[in-house]
């Protein structure tokens, strides 16, 4: 019972690291990413959709990114999409069967607001992860009747040491990114 709960938490925090990661991948740096353009939904025939599912992204050049629509149709869409995306300030171009985006280079204002950006998504990141602590901690106290105070005690001792854990990866991953984008 008190290993499911653990076990449970810890796979959900790590769901929670892996999303946080994700999001700072969609944070611009100096180069051109087709992880930054991934999550961009495109209204496609009316649903919104991916569009990585959309069409093949390429980078070609550090700045430059090609993005191939499997449906020559959705390149409006496509582009419009690109366009409504805020803190992306990508520069398109559409010859009629790619759209070729190109990043300006960052000033040393816009890499501090990426930075903010960044920090505000690893902070939400981290109030996922101690939200999943508190609602296995509630899971933990129902079953004190069942398995006596001394385990549970011992159990959420150990789900502080797994919350801890995935905290700091989230920070580890903040610093690395803010190295990233305050790189000149």
């Amino acid at each position: 019972m008190i290993a499911d709960v653990l076990s449970d938490a810890s796979v959900r925090m790590h769901k929670a690291l892996e999303a946080a990661k994700d999001d700072f991948g969609t944070v611009r740096t100096g180069r051109a990413n087709p992880q930054m353009f991934a999550k961009i939904l495109v209204n496609y025939y009316g649903t919104q959709t991916p569009l990585e599912q959309l069409a093949s992204l390429q980078n070609p050049e550090a700045r430059t990114l090609l993005i191939g629509p499997y449906d020559k149709g959705a390149l409006r869409d496509i582009e419009q999409a690109i366009r409504d995306t805020p803190n992306l300030d990508a520069n398109l171009g559409n010859d009629g069967n790619v759209i070729r985006a190109t990043l300006p280079e960052l000033t040393a204002d816009r890499r501090k607001e990426y930075v903010k950006i960044v920090r505000t998504k690893a902070e939400d990141a981290k109030i996922s992860v101690r939200n999943l602590r508190r609602k296995a901690k509630d899971e933990l106290d129902a079953l004190k009747s069942e398995v006596g105070d001394d385990d549970v005690a011992r159990a959420e001792k150990e789900l502080e040491q797994i919350t801890k854990t995935h905290v700091d990866a989230i920070d580890t991953a903040l610093k690395h990114k803010e190295a990233e984008l305050l790189e000149i």
